[in-house]
């Protein structure tokens, strides 16, 4: 039986990005809090610095920043007609472990969604009508570009976003993105410097008619003080970045520019290496109670809190909603039941190209370091008489390339031996990719659900996804990359490699973490779970905040939405449940 410790006023699941905004923000109120993390405290002195943060084989093949498949995976099937089955290595994407999660190893790219996004099916249906494909599940948020917008800017200087507007209070500003939603202050940060690949596309891009903008970058520009007092330097461009943690305070994350105020505050209490088994529940279960947990000596605790937030990644904000009992699981035979819903990924789409007279210099580069166009994502073109919605933002973006896994060669080079080695070398300083992150819209036979037949160690059954990509995504994917062609094309390249998604989902091979839904927000209990404040319908302490919410992904980063997401939970609960505690939407 679990030991029962002294009641607090919160509880956090999870301290990665959404976790770590609200602990603070309510820390801030006067709330005792107390955050919980399955994973290790880490640090970026101690666990990033300059001697061994750029260690290839330990963080990109071996994986050190990711949760181990022993101590908890998922299953994956392509439909309900088969058996699903466990990943033992993480492949498809990549969850985090410890303080910062995923938000350590990310690359940083940070975008807004658009306006539209959260109205989506109302949009489309009011500009398409029956031209919306049926397949499609999509729905709308239950919240507005007006009230977003103030998270987003509070994000932006929390992170020390890099970046140029390209509509400034409703303004078109030349040199930015035209197509993002009016913002209401310029990014903290100007944009970083440009290496060659991304000055070429854009030059490109611009050509042919479009309008490129540096991508947005959590990666900072240069020396910033953020809004709690944290300082950062400038990125240095060393080329490990996505899958890494930051030696240099320059990219942006939960362990760089919140915990370090965080931690220091004396009504904040972090518990790591401490999984939770479960929210508990009262007899009515209508309220939280608390959470119950186990620690690294296997000794299973109750903590007993006044509010309860879970904020920990997608797939664990889903699994603990299914193992608390929280809401009704999703079937999608009858549509009923929202634990589980909407569940949808990203479409990944590139064209790769391989220049006789070009030197990118890869091995210079940082996962945000780019240029874009968003000529042809979400609702940008025209998709009347197409047969697919949605779109992809269209960029490039040089990680680094690093030695291990940099060895772009032309298909039909021999995979070893000595002309891989000598095509290796023709290749690896002039070769470029252009990529096109594409929306994945949600239908309904993609959901999670609680696995029959595996469990993890404490015998609690597997998160199971059934996921295929829909039709409309493999549509849209061909169109989209496409257009992509056409700019990679013409920029004479001596070979290029066309790769668009149009088969099934492989949970092999790595394409994105931007991971959502489950557990998604909306306006009305029958097809959402929480509501726009992220309050779980009929549970008014009980909260859950994450990409889980998420009613389908557009062609954009999840992350600084997240963090909106977060920001706006948080000042809901500061400014409204505290004062009057219960329902803050009444349906």
């Amino acid at each position: 039986m679990a030991k029962k410790l002294p009641s607090t006023d919160v509880v956090v699941v999870g301290l990665g990005w959404a976790g770590s905004i609200i602990a603070n923000q309510l820390a801030d109120t006067g709330l005792n809090v107390i955050g919980f993390e399955r994973g290790p405290w880490r640090d970026t002195a101690s666990d990033f610095n300059l001697a061994s943060a750029a260690d290839e084989l330990r963080y990109s093949r071996r994986q050190e920043l990711m949760l181990r498949t022993k101590q908890n995976t998922c299953t994956m099937r392509n439909s309900a007609s088969e058996t699903a089955l466990p990943m033992r290595t993480w492949g498809s994407f990549h969850p985090g472990n410890g303080t910062g999660g995923a938000g350590n190893h990310w690359a940083g790219i940070t975008f807004r969604f658009q306006p539209h996004e959260f109205r989506l099916h109302s949009y489309l249906t009011e500009r398409y009508g029956k031209e919306l494909p049926a397949e499609l599940t999509l729905q709308d948020w239950g919240t507005d570009w007006e009230e977003m917008e103030p998270h987003y800017a509070a994000f932006d200087r929390l992170a020390g976003i890099s970046g140029k507007a390209g509509n400034l209070k409703g303004e078109i500003v030349p040199g930015g993105n035209p197509f993002e939603g009016a913002r209401s202050a310029e990014y903290p940060n100007p944009p970083t410097q440009q290496t060659y690949a991304p000055t070429l596309f854009a030059e490109a891009a611009r050509n042919l008619g479009y309008t490129p903008f540096p991508v947005p970058s959590a990666l900072v520009s240069q020396p910033y003080t953020n809004s709690l007092g944290v300082k950062m330097g400038p990125c240095t461009f060393c080329g490990f970045c996505t899958n890494y943690g930051c030696a240099n305070y320059s990219k942006a994350s939960a362990i760089t520019t919140v915990l370090p105020a965080l931690i220091r505050k004396s009504n904040f209490t972090a518990v790591t290496n401490a999984e939770v088994l479960k929210v508990v529940m009262d007899s009515t279960g209508t309220k939280a109670t608390g959470i119950i947990y186990v620690d690294a000596n296997g000794d299973e605790f109750e903590q007993p809190a006044d509010i309860v937030v879970v904020a920990a990644f997608i797939f664990e904000n889903v699994r603990l909603m299914l193992l608390s009992g929280v809401g009704k699981p999703y079937d999608p035979i009858s549509n009923t039941g929202t634990t589980g819903r909407n569940y949808a990924y990203q479409t990944a789409n590139s064209v790769q190209m391989f220049f006789d007279d070009k030197n990118f210099n890869p091995f210079i580069g940082g996962g945000a370091i780019g240029m874009g166009i968003d000529d042809f994502n979400n609702d940008n073109f025209d998709h009347s008489g197409l047969g697919f919605m949605g779109g992809g933002s269209t960029r490039v973006t040089p990680i680094g390339a690093a030695p291990i896994d940099s060895r772009p060669v032309p298909p039909g080079t021999p995979t070893w031996g000595t002309k891989w080695k000598q095509a290796t070398v023709k290749n690896y300083l002039s070769t470029m990719s252009i990529g096109c992150e594409a929306s994945s819209y949600a239908v309904r036979t993609n959901y999670l659900s609680l696995d029959p037949n595996y469990s993890d160690p404490h015998g609690r059954p597997l998160l199971r996804i059934t996921f295929d990509f829909p039709d409309n995504d493999r549509r849209m994917a061909k169109y989209c990359i496409g257009k992509v062609a056409e700019i990679a094309k013409s920029m004479n390249p001596r070979e290029m490699v066309v790769k668009s998604q149009q088969g099934h989902w492989d949970s092999a091979p790595y394409q994105s973490s931007h991971i959502v839904g489950g557990f998604i927000m909306g306006a009305d209990p029958a097809t959402s779970s929480v509501n726009k404040h992220l309050q779980v319908w009929g549970v008014p302490n009980l909260f859950v905040v994450g990409s889980s919410a998420f009613p389908q992904n557009p062609g954009y980063n999840p992350t600084g939405t997240v963090c909106a997401l977060a920001f706006k939970a948080a000042e809901a609960i500061s400014s409204r449940y505290l004062k009057r505690p219960g329902e803050m939407i009444s349906v």
